[in-house]
């Protein structure tokens, strides 16, 4: 048998020396937290399912993600992957892919019918869930897969809350909602669909429920004081998303103009586009103060969407508006300018954000309510035993990532609470940090771009505009990840040390150090391309 290339002294001489007594300090496998996995607020072990779709087992990868994401083929295209700003690869050439990843794991599942494990041991535990929008429903995800039974109440007609009603076609394809929704039911999950929540101690007391999420989304859009004429029409932007939905579409007529900036005020712009109108939107600060995302301005202004910056709307016609332009301050607040301009407007769109609907809430004891959302603790219980909450419903950054991470921890943590026990997470292993990688052992491998929809087809259709990958290029974008800070067993340890003081265990199983013949020169630290070996003091 022929010995690792870079083994350079006679073995018998080595083992026969017991070099490890010469040692000061001694090599330790160790795992880091990758910066992707600490980062998604989904709580995804990334690193993990990426590294079973770098081999192929697509379908290994897809169980193992599910874990702690039910919705992959919907995160996979509305998730903000802040995960690849925290990438290592980064700073290589460009961050993994990871969403485009995970889209194709998500839509490989959805074509190919896998399934998930279905529980087998009940806990005869009865848990209401109230909304079936993306915490909804994960929190009825996790808690079923635990072995309790569950049932959610939407007041809608429909699954997936404001993933359904907030977010257009173009974005999220309704085929695709459904298959994930359909999913979770498919675990046992009962579901009652125009059933509003008025008391939330009345329906937990009837339907003898042990404990309640709650997951009421926020659909109520805000006002602005705005003053108006007797017949202008000025309608709010959740309601104008929320009737795509149904068959009768919202009559904007054809001059629309949005009113704010966020990523609400973009899509609703970008929906009037497609239904035959002439867009503009009205925001009263500078574009790199917008709170929309880079990307979606880009792809509005790409799609003939007009943007009015450092202006605000003053009066509101049957016709028109009248706007004033505003200026930045020395403190980059927007002052107005007492100069003003009339735009020809069918309608007003407010995007001005929004709020959620608490009256299910009256009467409950114990509860503390501030600015419109629900006080939690660290367990997500509020101050009612029992009764849970997260989402759009507490104090958090509203999108759906957080609020899929909310289910699962508030499942967690219901599950606990059930058993008269408290969850504790596992403590976090130290950042696996891009200082610790030894970049020059990873080819080149530049970043996959997905394709686009042409912009002619995106300014009169709700075909998706992001394309998704294909399985050549899946298994390649897998295949850039760095595995920063966990040992993929790439041989170089074993490779590289003089003593043979690596012990291979096998495939899967990684290596041990043999103590009595490493002599703690740290050769094997010096040539870990993830970092994942430690010198630590010799204890004597």
């Amino acid at each position: 048998m022929n010995k690792p290339f870079a083994i350079t002294l006679n073995p018998g001489s080595s083992l026969a020396n017991r070099t490890g007594s010469w040692r000061t300090e001694r090599p330790v496998y160790v795992d880091r937290l990758p910066p992707c996995n600490n980062q998604c607020p989904a709580g995804e072990d990334i690193q993990g399912w990426l590294f079973h779709a770098e081999s192929g087992n697509y379908e290994k990868a897809w169980q193992h993600l599910t874990k702690d994401n039910p919705f992959p083929a919907i995160m996979g295209r509305v998730c903000y992957h802040t995960c690849e700003g925290a990438c290592n690869r980064a700073k290589l050439d460009e961050a993994v892919g990871i969403n485009s990843v995970e889209r194709f794991l998500g839509d490989e599942a959805i074509k190919r019918g896998w399934k998930l494990v279905v529980p087998t041991a009940e806990t005869g535990k009865h848990i209401l869930i109230v909304g079936a929008g993306p915490s909804g429903m994960s929190a009825a995800y996790h808690l079923r897969r635990l072995g309790h039974r569950v049932t959610v109440y939407e007041a809608g007609p429909m699954l997936g809350g404001m993933m359904r009603f907030g977010i257009p076609k173009y974005r999220l394809p309704r085929d695709v909602l459904d298959a994930e929704m359909q999913r979770v039911i498919d675990l046992g999950v009962e579901v009652k669909l125009n059933a509003k929540v008025d008391n939330i101690l009345e329906t937990m007391q009837t339907g003898k429920f042990d404990a309640a999420f709650l997951a009421v989304g926020a659909h109520i859009g805000k006002r602005a004081t705005i003053p108006a004429g007797a017949v202008s029409k000025i309608v709010d932007a959740v309601s104008v998303l929320r009737s795509m939905e149904h068959e009768d579409k919202p009559m904007l007529g054809r001059r629309v103009v949005v009113y704010g900036g966020g990523n609400t005020a973009i899509d609703v712009a970008r929906t009037a586009k497609r239904m035959g109108a002439e867009p503009i939107i009205v925001y009263r600060r500078t574009r790199d103060k917008m709170p929309a995302h880079d990307f979606e301005v880009e792809e509005a202004l790409q799609e003939g969407v007009m943007i009015k910056w450092l202006s605000t709307i003053k009066h509101a016609g049957d016709s028109s508006i009248t706007v004033e332009k505003m200026e930045l301050d020395a403190n980059g607040f927007p002052q107005p300018t007492g100069e003003f301009e009339t735009l020809e407007a069918d309608s007003v769109v407010l995007a001005l954000g929004q709020d959620v609907d608490l009256g299910l809430l009256n009467g409950v004891p114990g509860l503390e309510v501030t600015d419109g959302v629900v006080k939690v603790d660290a367990n997500m219980m509020t101050g009612h035993a029992g009764i849970f909450a997260g989402g759009d419903m507490v104090p958090t950054e509203r999108n759906i990532t957080v609020a899929v991470g909310h289910g699962k921890k508030a499942a967690r943590h219901i599950d606990a609470w059930l058993k008269g026990e408290k969850y504790e997470a596992p403590a976090k292993h130290q950042l696996a940090t891009f200082e610790r990688l030894n970049t020059w052992y990873y080819s080149d491998a530049p970043k996959t771009v997905r394709p686009m929809l042409d912009v002619i087809r995106r300014q009169s259709t709700f075909e998706e505009v992001q394309g998704g990958l294909d399985e050549t290029n899946a298994l390649f974008e897998a295949r850039r990840c760095l595995s920063c800070g966990n040992c993929f067993e790439c041989d170089n340890c074993y490779g590289v040390c003089p003593d043979n003081a690596v012990i291979k265990l096998g495939p899967g199983k990684r290596f041990e150090f043999n103590y009595d013949y490493c002599k703690g020169c740290g050769l094997c630290v010096a040539e870990c391309p993830c970092g994942a070996i430690n010198m630590e003091p010799e204890n004597i």
